[in-house]
């Protein structure tokens, strides 16, 4: 259990949460949801004990897991040790035991602190240690051969997983994950999933991902009004309660605002005249009134509308015997695609899936090599041909897309390069729907949050109209409404869409077909599925029985 009393969090002028008090039970699980900016991160931290709160007090219990946000913390340590610190009492019993059995020559007092030590890491399952790391590494896909390697030497995503099994590792009593499902796909998302649901003690999570937090929490911990509600259910529970709450907090407001023009009407007629008692009456409910102005909501929701100039022709890609390998560390070619040979019809919402590091955006850039409308430079295939139809113009958002984004010039000059017809109110008026308010329009390229660098991307594909949208994983650094207004502009668009994406609500709502990549290099395949994703689980599900 974790107890939080009287918390209060401010950043300058910004309030963020006031006087919080609310209790995570065990055996509950918890999503932490709000806006971007809302202070989700912050209060993880104070939980964590990273940081303090300015005001009030937090209970946790001694042991808890911690999903560690710094990639490069552990890249001197091997892969499954980075795993065991994740219990800090048996880690540090392992090191000084290691220590005392490094010297040349054992005291007395040596060897009664080695029994100590032995009891710690037999009470901490020590023994069992590195075979327990092992299962929970292969959980999320770090196979045996990188469980020696030091964390240098793993990519990103990679690293993150196994920082993943270190918060997982030895039991805790809590579990703290923020954005835990950042750079999983969608079978380390399932199996995660499915661990989490399992785990007895307290979980509290940060995530943008709605399948995952209904799947997940029983309850949905919401920072909004400048405090901490807590919901039974998942995200979709959450929104309907909050609604009806919603309504009637500005419900309230609206009708206190109503009073005070009214007193200050009556105030105004009479302040003159024989009602001095009431008047006076009359200014002190307006002082009362105006003192105790009720919290609001910090919840924007921007609005995402994909268009197209003109159609494209009915035959929107061609794709023949396409290959791309790329050369390894030793020199030698590792083969990504082999031989890919489909083709596009206008209107497909193509959504490509499979574990990472199996080519998903390989294949996008291999694509999109000479896609008109791109200007993206690292865009090439080995042999093959892909031939784009007819008026088929591309708008793409690519998986590093702040790379896409010249720097050194102003939001506004920037979105505008891409239609120099587009007037200033066009341009303002499509940086309002995605949140970008008054001068912001002003603020320099180089100062742009992840979240706002995404945000400025599909500012981009509004305004160039393209009849194709290329996507590769959208979806990162965005909160769950803009990620809830992407999903509903998706399932609207009336081109065609090649999407990579691990939010399983994006798709089973958005796809009509599935290209799902399987296999390695020596049994590269993509099974082409034309249909829902809904019937190609149920396919899958009647093949494995």
């Amino acid at each position: 259990m974790i107890s939080v009393s009287n918390v209060t969090m401010r950043y300058g002028q910004k309030l963020l949460f006031e006087d919080v008090s609310v209790t995570f039970t065990s055996g509950r699980r918890y999503g932490l949801t709000g806006p971007n900016g809302a202070g989700k991160s912050t209060f993880m931290k104070v939980l964590t004990g990273e940081i303090d709160a300015q005001k009030g007090t937090v209970v946790r219990p001694k042991k808890i897991g911690v999903l560690s946000q710094d990639q490069y913390a552990f890249d001197a340590y091997r892969v499954i040790d980075t795993v065991i610190m994740g219990n800090k009492p048996l880690w540090a019993a392992l090191e000084e035991r290691e220590i005392i059995y490094n010297k040349p020559e054992l005291t007395d007092a040596d060897g009664s602190r080695l029994g100590e030590l032995e009891g710690i890491v037999g009470e901490e399952d020590g023994y069992e240690a590195e075979s327990n790391a092992a299962i929970l590494l292969q959980g999320l896909d770090i196979p045996d051969e990188l469980h020696e390697r030091k964390m240098s030497e793993l990519q990103g995503g990679q690293k993150v997983r196994v920082l993943l099994c270190q918060a997982l590792f030895g039991e805790p009593q809590a579990l703290l994950l923020d954005e835990p499902t950042n750079y999983l796909d969608l079978d380390s998302i399932l199996w995660l999933q499915d661990f989490l649901v399992r785990y007895n003690g307290t979980l509290i999570t940060i995530s943008h991902d709605r399948h995952f937090l209904n799947s997940v929490c029983t309850h949905i911990a919401d920072i909004d009004y400048e405090t901490i509600i807590t919901y039974n259910g998942g995200y979709d529970d959450m929104v309907e309660q909050k609604t009806a709450i919603r309504s009637r907090i500005e419900s309230q407001n609206e009708q206190r605002e109503k009073k005070i023009a009214q007193l200050n009407d009556f105030i105004a007629r009479f302040s003159a005249g024989t009602r001095s008692s009431q008047v006076n009456s009359r200014k002190k409910e307006v002082e009362r009134l105006a003192t105790t102005e009720m919290a609001r909501s910090n919840i924007q929701r921007p609005y995402i509308r994909f268009e197209q100039k003109r159609p494209s022709g009915k035959h929107v890609l061609e794709i023949e015997g396409v290959s791309k390998a790329y050369e390894q560390k030793d020199g030698s070619p590792l083969q990504v695609i082999k031989e890919f040979t489909s083709s596009c019809m206008r209107g497909d919402k193509i959504v490509l899936m499979g574990r990472n590091g199996q080519g998903k955006t390989t294949m996008l850039k291999a694509l999109l090599a000479n896609a008109p409308g791109v200007t993206e430079t690292d865009l090439s295939i080995d042999s093959g041909e892909v031939k784009w139809g007819h008026e088929a113009q591309v708008g793409y958002f690519a998986q590093d897309f702040k790379s896409s984004i010249e720097l050194g010039m102003t939001v506004n000059d920037w979105l505008h390069q891409f239609d120099e017809d587009a007037t200033k109110e066009d341009i303002r008026g499509i940086l309002g729907q995605m949140l970008f308010k008054g001068e912001e329009g002003l603020k320099m390229t180089d100062a742009l949050s992840g979240g706002e660098a995404a945000r400025l991307l599909f500012c981009k594909l509004m305004l160039q109209k393209p009849n194709v949208l290329v996507l590769d994983e959208p979806s990162n650094h965005l909160d769950l409404e803009a990620i809830n207004a992407l999903n509903l502009a998706l399932q609207k668009y009336e081109g065609t869409v090649l999407l990579v994406t691990h939010d399983l609500d994006l798709i089973d709502e958005v796809a009509t077909r599935i290209w799902h990549f399987e296999g390695g290099p020596d049994d590269f395949r993509i099974e082409d599925f034309k249909g829902p994703y809904s019937e190609y689980k149920q396919q899958m599900e009647m093949a494995a029985k």
